[in-house]
């Protein structure tokens, strides 16, 4: 009786599921066209990126200072970007995005010189800035109330789902590459010609964006003076909403970046080897991310976010601290799905808080607050690997995403049981 009950509850949660994706713009399935290609790319970038600067001389520190560059031009370039897109618009600002990224890359390998890979990275830090602060008002501009947490969370999920395919690819690549020129796969050869191949799949995610119809807002939203007006009365509403990503990021910034560097030196894994974990963790955090919304419209948005990273957090303890690689990797996936499930659902929850005049300035905010982490924490991290190993950082990392939850928990879960949030009202909270 009971599997006879569950079969047609799972039938109306997929027709449920689909019918809220089939409301889905004609500028959202470009967006997310262009996701699939772009995110591929993302996935050899992120894994192979590491092993091209390493096998070129260089060490953990200058991966740190190149992770840390990129990252602090994204933050100090933020704010000002913001405005930026009021002017040119969301549509030239993916383009543009896409742009540096694919420009990045491919003066990376064919100039790989210690100076051109930091002037680089400053580009690439444009370019990240440039998506990052679009995406979210692109996002909510381009999606009704319906179907806005779903496309949030497509959007992350189809990234992760075609970063499965790209980390599976990228783990063979440098094999290709070696027996294609001769040389051994863990030569720089072998990676630099891998990680231009990336250059390709990132050009062919522009495409779709040339056919994206902009969006307008009215000349009152547009006024410059908006963002400022909206900021002045709702300072702590906006504190309390950055604040966690902050901490989050810093947390992140720690560890995040080196997790290929750590599976080789500490569980001594080889390149295909961590090139299909990562693969199989991109597919892990793409269910994950594709189930959310439904959990979210159940249990609310907050709600989502305290618990999954909540539950994440014995299994990091577990992947950084456990002896034996099978834990370590299977921590990491359900992890992995657990902590990020909820980033598309938390951004959703800041932008429906938010008047549309200062969206694109908020999402500035979102943006530094993600890159601070990953702008400072890089090079702590490389000190402390190269003086006392990743422990340190995966035991500062559990301290700093606890903090997190509890904030989210206080500041709104919490919250919300005694008074009712009231947006765009400095008394909201």
């Amino acid at each position: 009786m009971k599997s006879t009950g569950t079969l047609p509850r799972v039938k109306r949660g997929l027709a449920n599921y689909a019918d809220h994706v089939r409301a889905f713009s004609p500028n959202a399935r470009l967006y997310l066209t262009s996701v699939i290609f772009t995110g591929a790319a993302l996935g050899v970038y992120r894994l192979l990126f590491n092993f091209f600067v390493l096998s070129l001389g260089y060490n953990e520190a200058l991966l740190g200072t190149l992770i840390t560059t990129s990252s602090l031009t994204a933050l100090i370039s933020a704010l000002p970007m913001g405005y930026l897109i009021d002017i040119i618009g969301q549509k030239r600002a993916l383009i543009y995005g896409a742009s540096c990224m694919v420009i990045a890359i491919g003066f990376m390998v064919l100039f790989p010189s210690a100076g051109m890979l930091v002037a680089m990275s400053v580009i690439l830090g444009l370019g990240q800035s440039l998506n990052g602060v679009a995406m979210g008002p692109f996002l909510m501009e381009n999606s009704g109330e319906k179907e806005r947490t779903y496309l949030f969370s497509f959007s992350s999920g189809l990234t992760m789902a075609s970063g499965f395919i790209g980390n599976w690819i990228g783990g063979y690549l440098p094999t290709w590459m070696a027996s294609l020129h001769g040389v051994a796969p863990t030569s720089t050869l072998a990676y630099g010609w891998s990680v231009g191949i990336i250059a390709v799949s990132a050009a062919a995610g522009i495409v779709p964006l040339f056919f994206l119809r902009p969006t307008t807002l009215s000349h009152e939203q547009r006024s410059m003076f908006a963002p400022i007006k909206f900021f002045g009365n709702n300072k702590r509403l906006l504190g309390r909403l950055i604040l966690p990503m902050l901490i989050t990021s810093l947390g992140a910034g720690l560890i995040m970046p080196f997790l290929n560097v750590f599976y080789r030196q500490v569980h001594h894994q080889p390149d295909p080897v961590i090139g299909s974990m990562f693969a199989w963790g991109s597919l892990a955090m793409g269910v994950g991310l594709l189930i959310a919304p439904p959990i979210a419209d159940r249990y609310g948005k907050i709600q989502v976010v305290v618990v999954t990273q909540a539950l994440s957090i014995p299994f990091l303890f577990l992947m950084g601290f456990s002896p034996y690689y099978v834990l370590s990797a299977a921590a990491y996936y359900i992890r992995l799905a657990l902590m990020n499930m909820s980033g598309p659902v938390y951004q959703t929850f800041v932008m429906e808080r938010v008047d549309p005049s200062a969206r694109a300035t908020v999402a500035s905010l979102v943006s530094m607050a993600n890159n601070v982490g990953w702008a400072f924490s890089p090079q702590v991290s490389g000190w402390m690997q190269v003086n006392y190993g990743f422990d340190p950082a995966f035991a500062s990392t559990i301290m700093l995403y606890i903090i997190a939850i509890y904030m989210y928990w206080r500041y709104f879960w919490y919250a919300d049981r005694h008074k009712k949030m009231q947006p765009f009202t400095p008394e909201s909270i």
